[in-house]
């Protein structure tokens, strides 16, 4: 495993319940990149990051994330890992009955911070770095679909997390906010974060080429620059 390398997967499965949905996944990430995870719904892209992150056990193989040790870690220590993790999410999981602000305030808690001027410090500068500088005191509801988008990506930045999940993040956008969205977090990397963005947008990707993994056929491999997922994948309604 390289120096450089922030995750590390071998001929690891990902279940649903009982139903083995991937098998013999192995790639590696590495700090700054950015990987897209394309595959049809129901391929395995959202339980395999649930793996990433904790949600899911895993079973077979190795996995390391942040230097995690995915397939023995303890319950206490997954809000550490998730402190190293910022994950975003197509459907924003804000919550409507607070302002913006104590939407960030209420993560900054749950995940340890204590400081009050620290909080106040870090919660202006991820709002500032999306955009939203002067919108910590508005509902989510009072927002745009981007701007709520925008929000989540604040959030995920709270904690500076060396890696970011994002999954479909563009799902319920407009093309133009998709792209304005698609802008931000391809920015995220040139702060030598990981990125692993799971997505149907095909546009987006011929605009942002990256790297591409593909689920497909119970496999995870990745495509070689002279293929193409455009032309063979349909987005799914």
């Amino acid at each position: 495993m390289a120096l450089d390398t922030i995750i590390h997967l071998k001929d690891v499965s990902v279940y649903q319940e009982n139903n083995l949905v991937l098998s013999e996944v192995s790639f590696d990430v590495a700090k700054g990149e950015f990987v897209y995870l394309i595959g049809k719904t129901g391929s395995g892209k959202s339980s395999l990051m649930k793996i990433l992150y904790g949600d899911l056990p895993m079973r077979d193989g190795e996995a390391f994330v942040a230097n995690f040790d995915i397939k023995n870690l303890k319950n206490k220590q997954i809000p550490w890992l998730r402190r190293n993790i910022g994950i975003i999410f197509q459907d924003f999981q804000l919550l409507h009955d607070r302002t913006v602000k104590d939407n960030l305030l209420f993560v900054m808690k749950a995940t340890g911070w204590k400081e009050k001027s620290k909080m106040e410090d870090r919660l202006q500068d991820v709002l500032n770095w999306v955009g939203l500088g002067t919108k910590g005191f508005k509902m989510p509801h009072q927002l745009a679909g981007g701007e709520q988008q925008r929000v989540v990506i604040a959030r995920a930045l709270i904690n500076n997390p060396d890696i970011i999940l994002a999954d479909e993040p563009t799902g319920n956008l407009d093309p133009e906010t998709s792209r304005e969205i698609m802008e931000l977090i391809f920015k995220l990397r040139d702060s030598g974060r990981a990125i692993i963005m799971a997505t149907h947008d095909y546009s987006l990707m011929e605009d942002f080429p990256a790297r591409i993994l593909k689920c497909e056929a119970g496999k995870v491999f990745e495509l070689e620059n002279a293929e193409t997922p455009f032309e063979e994948q349909t987005p799914d309604l």
